[in-house]
């Protein structure tokens, strides 16, 4: 993404600021009526050096509200399905027994969350990005493809510091946080761009992306989002994937 700072630095009142670009996001989506979503995603593995494609799948994410999610994602031919309930989180890989994982585990691994926030206040927000380590006590203003967007946790020109990128439309369109990862602990910047329309003037991602410490590691790219499809619950029941074939 191209970044051009306005150069607004931070201020006494840079928590407000926060709160404010949160607030005025969340008024848009007050009248926005979403109960589920069904999102048939391509998932392209790159090479630890982040230039050359390793793998190829494709990822099925169902989204029901409040906070339920299930990913089901094969890649080369192997399957998995992870099952997310509030902070609870169940793997199946193959045909192998369903299990649970700390939520740590798998933390950063999918964020559909970050992107469909209903239900959840301004400070419910807030105090989850909070909680990856962003201050909302620390904000600016910057440009991201030629639109105004708050950047939440970061001073101008830092692009280390856990951060969320709100656009007043959008939403988020960047996370960074810092996260222990297999080889270590890495700098995680995701990024969501090429947004389209949804019924209710929701806007979703098309393109979403994986970088780690500057090298692109995940780019998934959506084919089709449904709204309010009538999820049943039994795919969100731990239990129930136990005994699915």
């Amino acid at each position: 993404m191209l970044l051009t700072s306005f150069g607004v630095g931070v201020s006494a009142g840079a928590a407000q600021d926060a709160r404010a670009a949160v607030d005025g996001f969340v008024a848009r989506l007050a009248n926005v009526n979403v109960t589920d979503l069904v999102i048939e995603q391509s998932l392209t593995l790159f090479h630890p050096d982040g230039r050359h494609p390793e793998s190829t799948g494709e990822q099925r994410v169902l989204f029901k509200l409040p906070l339920r999610q299930r990913l089901e994602r094969t890649v080369e031919g192997r399957r998995e399905v992870q099952l997310t309930v509030g902070d609870r989180v169940w793997v199946r890989r193959g045909d192998a027994n369903v299990y649970e994982v700390p939520a740590a585990a798998e933390h950063g691994r999918d964020r559909t969350h970050l992107l469909v926030p209903f239900r959840r206040t301004a400070a419910d927000l807030l105090a989850e990005w909070r909680s990856l380590g962003v201050r909302d006590d620390v904000s600016h203003v910057t440009r991201v493809g030629g639109r105004a967007v708050t950047v939440i946790g970061a001073r101008p020109g830092d692009r280390s510091a856990p951060s969320v990128w709100v656009d007043a439309e959008y939403g988020v369109v960047r996370v960074v946080t810092r996260q222990k990862l297999p080889q270590g602990p890495g700098l995680v910047d995701l990024t969501f761009s090429e947004h389209r329309p949804l019924p209710g003037g929701f806007h979703f991602p098309h393109r979403q992306e994986a970088f780690v410490d500057g090298k692109l590691l995940v780019l998934i790219a959506v084919r089709s989002v449904r709204v309010n499809t009538g999820l049943p619950d039994a795919l969100f029941d731990p239990e129930a994937l136990r005994k699915e074939p």
